[in-house]
């Protein structure tokens, strides 16, 4: 019988490890910016995007404001090289394991901060968010920068970097008001300007 009841701990503590979203804080000594950390798994994600400013990188509409909120948008080549020192951007074996342990199908909805309560004035946030935020990751709705220049998509859906890249094109994963995946696609342009999770090495 204690056999049993020891197992049943065990296993009840690894499943806790596997999703337990237990949160934590990092300082960026590059500009003193701290942010919010998460360990999902046995990894260790920031929890907000990055908003260190370097070359190629930009605010929502050139709009100051929009980092505050959304962190910045980098082209992939400057993505590649902005995390901080003991942080790098996903590869793909990384955000596989994100999305199984979020839930697979449904990992982009546990994943997405939850939509604003009528107390919530700091971030605007579209009502067809449909976050539920269960492991911490609190992804937000901070759009996008197209190839051409163009913002788009704030509020409603947002766009990361993977560290994976095919000539002009790499790879990045997208959440969407109103859907519940992760759409992870090979087919964003390097010149766009997506987000950036940092991910502890």
């Amino acid at each position: 019988m204690r056999k049993i009841v020891l197992i049943v701990m065990v296993m009840a503590a690894t499943a806790v490890v596997q999703g337990s979203g237990a949160s934590d804080s990092f300082t960026d000594s590059r500009d003193g910016t701290t942010y919010r950390t998460v360990r999902i798994g046995n990894k260790t994600w920031m929890a907000q995007n990055l908003n260190f400013q370097t070359d190629n990188s930009w605010c929502y509409e050139d709009n100051a404001d929009n980092c505050q909120a959304y962190g910045r948008l980098y082209d992939w080549n400057t993505a590649m090289k902005v995390c901080p020192a003991g942080w790098r951007l996903p590869g793909k074996a990384d955000l596989n394991n994100l999305i199984r342990i979020a839930g697979g199908e449904t990992a982009g909805k546990k994943l997405k901060s939850k939509p604003p309560t009528a107390d919530d004035t700091e971030i605007p946030i579209a009502s067809t968010w449909n976050g539920t935020d269960d492991f911490g990751f609190s992804a937000l709705p901070g759009g996008l920068r197209g190839a051409d220049g163009s913002f788009r998509f704030i509020r409603g859906g947002s766009s990361w970097w993977a560290a994976k890249g095919f000539g002009d094109r790499a790879m990045h994963y997208v959440m969407s008001g109103g859907s519940n995946d992760v759409d992870v696609s090979n087919n964003g342009h390097k010149s766009a300007g997506n987000h950036v999770r940092c991910l502890q090495n």
